[in-house]
């Protein structure tokens, strides 16, 4: 199937409450703000389109290349919603909801697995996997051990022979989940944290206390998974550089092998977005002020990991340099396709990137999980939501996804898979940054684009500059419903 064969619609989403995509500052000019939007996918979902007629599975992943697969899984649950967060996710689960969720993830499964048997792209072979949400490790360990027999059985996934990510809280890494994540082959567990520093915490709305926290950590090193990751959030309210820096070294005391440090955002829709709506901190002074504290928080935080041993892999991400990782990935995250199971994940061929509707807001959240797990299996032979991925678009999400990276944009790769010059491609977009003096001019210019260290520091204004007008459009459209 190409791209012109695509079901694409013009007409606009139904309507209903909508979340904005991550942008901050409300009132500055357009792309004045260092903090626009975390670019962890091109396009953001705000740009998807219900797709009429919906597409089979069958005929988008007939001509797909399939040896090196992601597979993502989406658990939309939680035990508690952060004040931050507007990931697709819902509170709870009501008895038996989390075992109709899987049960609808075994039909879409084996729609799926179906879909990928056919045509002429060879056997399907995943290099990575990863569980994400909400927060997977809000199944009971039964149930994880079930959502591990559907990605092995159904899709013959081998998870042990790959690597396996998983996303947890401090409050749901029991001793008998992990027992069950490391026996079926995960290889790393994030633990979202954001602060050791109590008031910190509960102004972020994460409700945690720090022996809790230490004591899941320590049953992640005893269950033996190899590569533990403490997400850390700056930017809270309240926050000092000493404050910021008691985090860190309390998160660099347990010799994590990966750390996130992401800025704060308030977004509509979360529960901090819903404390500041018409507060005074929403004007532009504010903002600019709040602006210039997470950017010498994050240069505080990024030079302090530099010197403690961790070399920098994003704006966000940052590596043990000596710490064995646990196995590579065949995997590019710019070229090959990702099968997303669930309501919340996405799925990616060349020609089409899908997923189910999204939201923020508690009702559409639970309303779109009820459909879910309401579908009979032919449903799940179809595409519901997506965006249509042109040649300028693929070029973009390549651009995009490897820019962002500390290591830069391989513009070998670039040319031998588009037949053209990302310089030339986007020399209106590169010479501004090159202004700024956010290239790095000594990178050979033949080889690599990369950013300097302060580039990736803007990493969040950077990313949203190379969006299309076709995808800013449709996320306005989003945005103004």
């Amino acid at each position: 199937m190409t791209v012109t064969d695509l079901p694409f619609p013009a007409t606009s989403r139904p309507a209903s409450p909508a979340s904005l995509p991550a942008r901050l500052p409300a009132r500055l000019p357009a792309g004045e703000s260092p903090y626009q939007s975390y670019v962890y996918a091109y396009p953001h979902k705000t740009a998807y389109r219900p797709l009429a007629p919906r597409p089979r599975l069958a005929a988008l992943w007939a001509e797909e290349p399939k040896h090196a697969l992601s597979l993502y899984a989406h658990i939309p649950f939680c035990e508690v919603r952060c004040g931050f967060c507007n990931l697709f996710t819902r509170i709870g689960a009501p008895d038996g909801l989390s075992t109709a969720y899987l049960d609808a993830l075994d039909r879409q499964a084996a729609r799926t697995a179906e879909a990928l048997a056919a045509g002429t792209g060879g056997e399907p072979r995943f290099a990575q996997a990863a569980f994400g949400g909400g927060t997977p490790t809000f199944l009971t360990a039964d149930e994880l051990a079930r959502l591990c027999d559907i990605m092995e059985h159904r899709l013959g996934a081998d998870l042990r022979a790959v690597p396996l990510s998983v996303e947890a809280s401090p409050s749901t890494a029991t001793a008998d989940r992990l027992a069950v994540l490391a026996e079926r082959g995960a290889t790393r567990l994030s633990l979202g944290v954001q602060s050791f520093v109590a008031a910190e915490a509960r102004a972020a709305v994460r409700p945690q206390h720090n022996a809790d926290v230490e004591a899941a950590i320590a049953r992640v090193r005893a269950a033996g998974i190899p590569v533990l990751n403490l997400d850390l959030i700056y930017g809270i309210d309240g926050q000092t550089p000493a404050s910021w820096r008691q985090s860190l070294d309390a998160a660099l005391a347990f010799e994590p092998e990966e750390l996130y440090l992401y800025p704060l955002y308030v977004r509509p829709l979360t529960g901090l977005g819903r404390r500041t709506e018409g507060d005074a901190s929403s004007a532009v002074d504010a903002d600019r002020a709040w602006d210039a504290q997470r950017l010498a928080l994050y240069r505080q935080g990024r030079d302090h990991l530099l010197a403690s041993g961790y070399e920098q892999v994003s704006m966000r991400m940052f590596r043990r340099s000596a710490s064995p990782q646990a196995g590579g990935t065949e995997y590019c995250c710019q070229t090959d396709g990702m099968v997303g199971l669930g309501c919340g994940a996405r799925s990616y061929t060349r020609a089409l990137h899908y997923s189910f509707d999204y939201a923020v807001s508690t009702a559409e959240v639970r309303g779109i999980v009820d459909d879910y797990v309401a579908r009979p299996a032919e449903d799940f032979a179809f595409a519901e939501v997506g965006f249509a991925m042109t040649p300028d678009e693929a070029r973009r999400r390549h651009l995009v996804q490897s820019l962002l990276q500390a290591e830069g944009l391989d513009t070998g790769d670039y040319r031998a898979r588009f037949g053209s010059d990302p310089a030339a491609d986007f020399s209106p977009e590169l010479t501004r940054l090159h202004e700024r003096g956010w290239l790095d001019a000594d990178a050979a210019p033949s080889s690599r684009i990369r950013l300097t260290a302060e580039g990736l520091a803007h990493s969040d204004a950077i990313g949203p500059a190379f969006f299309s007008g076709p995808v800013r459009a449709a996320m306005a459209a989003y945005e103004a419903r």
